[in-house]
Formats: C-alpha cells, structure tokens, sequence
C-alpha cells in the first residue's frame, strides 16, 4: 500500500502545530478525537489469553474508536509442513481465525470499529506465501515483523535460524555477536520494507528486548531502513509492549521515531497486547513520546486506505 506523498508528517514542520496538509482533498483527516488499537493477538497463537468479547469490552473501556485484530499468521517449514514453531496459529485454523473476528464484530456491533489483518513474519523466500495469505480473507492489513535472524557463517544451516526474542533462547543470546545479531536484523528489517508487501512494519527495534545493544550510535543501523520505509510509503507502529520487556523502552527508540517523523512516514500506535488487559496500554505514554517526535497525526486504516486523526 503506498502513502500518498504528501502525508501529515511531511505537510508539518517538526513540532509545528499548524497543519498545512488539511488543504489536500485527496487526504482524509478525521477532526474529532479517533483512537486506534491495530495490533492484538488471540489464542490461536498459543501465547495469548481472552475471549473475543473481553477484548471488545477492554478496548471499549479504553476509550478506542477502532480495534484492530493482527494475530501471528501461519508459516510453513520449507518442505512445506507444520507447525513452524509453536507461537502462531497453523493454516488450517484461519477459518478458526476469521470466526473469532467474526464474534468481536458481533460483540462490538456498533459500540466500536473492528478491523482485522495479520502479522506476518519476514523470512527468506517468504514473499510468495505473504501474496497467497493477503488472499485468504479481506484483511484491512498486514503487519510485517522480523523475529529471526540466521547468525553464523553458513546462512544455510538452520540452526543457526533463531527467533532472538523468544525467552526460550535467551541463554543464546550471552554466546552471540551483538553486533552481527543487530546488522542481520537491520538488514532483514531493511529487505522486508524493500518488499512492499506489507500496509505497517511491526516493533521496528524488537532486536533490543533483553536489553542487548550494541556500543555506539544506533542510527547507523536506522538509517538504511528508514529510507526503505519511506521510500515504500509504509506505516510503522510504536510498539508500547517494549515496555514491560527487559528493555523497558518502547519500540522504536526515541531516535529511530524521530528519523521517521523527518522522512515523512506515517504512525500508528499499537499495545501487542496478549490479553485483555493490555489492549491500549501505555497509550498515553505513548501519544507523549510520538507528539516530542513531532508526531501531529495517527494513521486509521480501513481496507488498506488511510485517514489521519489527530494525536
């Protein structure tokens, strides 16, 4: 999905408050108060707790205006079998999937806005399977992420493929290069914005999660892909999940969001949130940190089409 290219975040010099945008009739700004959760999860994913309806009640009471429902899609082994790992739902349980949506629009009904998508995981070769899985249902969007990365100097051997921020492999994590984990993630990050296959990039630093980073100034690994993003005209999300992780720091870091809001790129803020209870949760936290950014806007997505409402 491409961004038109005049979007709130170029329209508006950093912390102006003044937006010049609202003069482009071919963007849709929403005047009152819009508040936007893209980023759940269900059951499915193994990982995750709640009903349908607890959701829908949370999210509610949260004050949001829209809900958006994105759990962990089906991967499938390269010989084509499953289960890939054991935090995503398998294929056979889309139907399941598109039921439990179905019940949150019914529980909802006309208190709150249910939109659904996907996260969908970024590995080599994958971009066959993401085009089949867009057609599976009439998502509103893809959410694409990063959670392996190949370390070792045979790319090929696969168990060097790890999920760097699954806690089962935290161990890994004291017996790896810091700075080969962080290049091959950026690079990864990097291709995946390339691909244009996704509508938002998900947790864009969740290399960081356990807290390690390497020395340095991080913008070298940014750089590059912001300039993907931007260039593909994608969304990406801050992530408040990062919160409550070792790291104690959102997603992204508060450099990275700035280099966003400067190329343009539009933002959506997300919970990640695996249980009732965490659905909108920091939000306040973070509508602070994307206004310092210079953040004026929040992006809605409705069938792949954008509007923005203010933060």
């Amino acid at each position: 999905m491409q961004a038109s290219s005049e979007t709130p975040q170029l329209k508006t010099a950093k912390n102006d408050t003044k937006h010049l945008a609202f003069t482009n009739s071919h963007l849709t700004f929403k005047q009152h108060h819009m508040s936007a959760d893209y980023h759940t999860h269900t059951p499915l994913c193994l990982h995750a707790e709640g009903t349908p309806q607890q959701y829908i009640d949370a999210a509610i009471a949260a004050g949001l205006t829209e809900y958006g429902i994105s759990d962990h899609a089906p991967v499938k082994k390269s010989d084509g079998t499953e289960p890939f790992d054991d935090w995503r739902m398998l294929t056979s349980q889309i139907p399941e999937y598109i039921q439990w949506i179905a019940d949150a629009k019914a529980h909802a009904a006309d208190k709150i806005t249910v939109r659904c998508g996907l996260e969908c995981d970024w590995l080599p070769g994958c971009e066959n399977w993401t085009e089949h899985l867009r057609t599976l249902h009439p998502w509103d969007y893809l959410i694409g992420s990063v959670h392996y990365i190949t370390t070792g100097s045979d790319s090929s051997d696969s168990s060097d493929t790890w999920d760097f921020d699954n806690p089962a492999w935290l161990g890994k994590w004291a017996e790896s290069d810091v700075e080969e984990a962080w290049s091959l993630y950026w690079q990864a990050y990097t291709d995946m914005a390339d691909s244009g296959l996704y509508d938002v990039l998900g947790h864009p630093d969740l290399i960081k999660k356990f807290g390690y980073k390497p020395e340095g100034d991080l913008t070298r690994y940014y750089e590059p892909a912001i300039d993907a993003i931007a260039t593909a005209g994608t969304i990406i999300e801050i992530n408040t999940a990062g919160l409550h992780k070792p790291c104690a720091e959102m997603y992204p870091d508060t450099a990275f969001l700035e280099l966003a809001r400067d190329a343009g790129i539009d933002l959506i803020i997300s919970s990640d949130a695996h249980h009732p209870s965490e659905v909108a949760r920091d939000r306040n936290t973070a509508i602070a940190t994307a206004k310092a950014a210079g953040y004026t806007h929040t992006t809605l997505i409705n069938q792949g089409k954008r509007s923005y409402a203010p933060l």
